[in-house]
């Protein structure tokens, strides 16, 4: 009974050894077959990540910022320039020239009277804008008187008190200031009553800032031949205004 009951247990024990070994075979080859999925699975999606970053970034930042920076500040400057510069908007809002010698004529008559108790001589400044443009005078305007034989020292007159403010004057029109001034002599005989130390038959007109003309001195009716027979040292320039 013994002999017969050891080679049975000896068969089981074989068989069930044989079990043991075939499990564990299986479960290495499982083991190393889930590992090596792993290791596949986590190569190809890093590989599959790092081509997804590379190409979506860099094609958005090469084609959309690039185009954008390139449009917006190139639009930018077109349309300033396009707008025009401020000089020549300035000047489509009509912005008046001044006054010159280069855009005016100037004509002196000499006073229609003598002075008197009452009131003075009124000679007759008169600037004509001869332009085809509108012109402004400000500032004041000086006229110099020099005696024609050098007698006397010139004298002088400028509407600086009586009115230098801004008067327009249109192409082709004309504004007239009046010249105030003493013509006789109280200190001579009656026979030079009316002589006076400066006798001009011109006068030097500087509008403001200009370098001023010398024009001859006509007679009250614009005819030729007058004179600025001035007696005392100054007289006194009026404000210019349109008649």
């Amino acid at each position: 009974m013994r002999t017969t009951t050891r080679p049975a247990l000896l068969a089981v024990g074989a068989v069930a050894t044989l079990a043991l070994s075939l499990t564990a075979c299986n479960d290495g080859s499982g083991t190393q077959d889930s590992g090596a999925a792993g290791t596949s699975a986590s190569s190809a999606a890093p590989s599959g990540a790092t081509s997804a970053s590379a190409s979506a970034p860099t094609s958005a930042s090469a084609s959309a910022p690039t185009s954008a920076s390139a449009s917006a500040p190139s639009g930018n400057r077109t349309s300033t320039s396009g707008g025009g510069s401020p000089s020549s908007r300035t000047g489509g809002g009509g912005v008046t020239a001044a006054c010159t010698t280069k855009n005016t004529s100037v004509t002196f008559l000499q006073s229609s009277g003598h002075a008197s108790d009452a009131q003075a001589a009124a000679a007759t400044l008169k600037i004509t804008n001869s332009s085809g443009a509108p012109c402004t005078i400000v500032g004041p305007t000086t006229v110099v008187a020099d005696d024609d034989q050098g007698k006397a020292s010139p004298v002088s007159g400028d509407n600086s008190k009586d009115g230098s403010g801004a008067v327009d004057v249109p192409a082709g029109a004309a504004v007239v200031a009046d010249v105030l001034y003493n013509d006789v002599n109280s200190e001579g005989t009656t026979s030079a009553r009316y002589t006076c130390p400066v006798q001009a038959s011109h006068v030097k007109v500087a509008l403001s800032k200009d370098v001023g003309t010398t024009v001859n001195v006509m007679k009250a009716n614009g005819s030729p031949g007058g004179v600025f027979s001035v007696c005392g040292t100054d007289f006194k320039v009026g404000a210019f205004a349109a008649r």
